[in-house]
């Protein structure tokens, strides 16, 4: 399953002006942008993300690096999240050594991919998407999206961290659909029998 751009700015909307909502606004955009796996955004480290290359470097299975581009707002948003809510957020832990993952909890401490996907569940709710777009839904969405947009899948493969690029080729049945779909509409015999 897939989610409409909709359903993604609900989502975003559903985060209010707070530390808390700013974070989640931002750990939303990011999981949009860059088609990561819930795992892989947990792992991330601030350094991670180049604001002037305009991408983040992620660290898939087997500790596999790739590097993806991102849209301006959602570097914005986490630029602007690790600027002055971050600190705050840290500053809550009192004791031992601090937080270096990108998405902190109130309580100062790493968040666990656990904490991320319940984070990305609080908003599904909120914004009445479908229970069944899980966070895994918004990496789909990422694929099919840029594959539907003209992008090679060889660098869908690549932006994704597939070794294989059967694995990718799952993407291409929502791609052929909607191509389908175009062609019956546009093209002056497409539909007829």
């Amino acid at each position: 399953k897939t989610m409409t751009n909709d359903d993604v700015v609900r989502m975003i909307q559903a985060c209010d002006s707070t530390d808390v909502g700013r974070r989640d606004r931002a750990f939303l955009e990011l999981l949009y942008a860059s088609g990561a796996r819930i795992s892989e955004l947990a792992g991330a480290k601030p350094g991670d993300i180049s604001y002037e290359e305009g991408h983040i470097t992620l660290f898939g299975k087997r500790a596999k690096e790739r590097i993806v581009p991102l849209y301006t707002r959602a570097l914005e948003e986490v630029h602007a999240y690790v600027l002055d809510v971050r600190p705050r957020l840290l500053t809550a832990k009192r004791q031992g050594n601090l937080a270096d993952a990108l998405f902190v909890s109130t309580r100062g401490n790493n968040m666990s991919a656990e904490a991320l996907r319940r984070c990305y569940h609080k908003y599904r709710m909120l914004a009445g998407v479908d229970e069944d777009l899980t966070p895994h839904a918004v990496r789909h969405t990422f694929a099919t999206e840029l594959l539907s947009g003209g992008a090679d899948l060889q660098a869908v493969q690549e932006l994704l961290g597939h070794e294989s690029l059967g694995t990718t080729q799952i993407y291409t049945h929502l791609t052929v659909d909607r191509l389908r779909e175009v062609a019956a509409r546009a093209h002056p015999r497409g539909g007829r029998a």
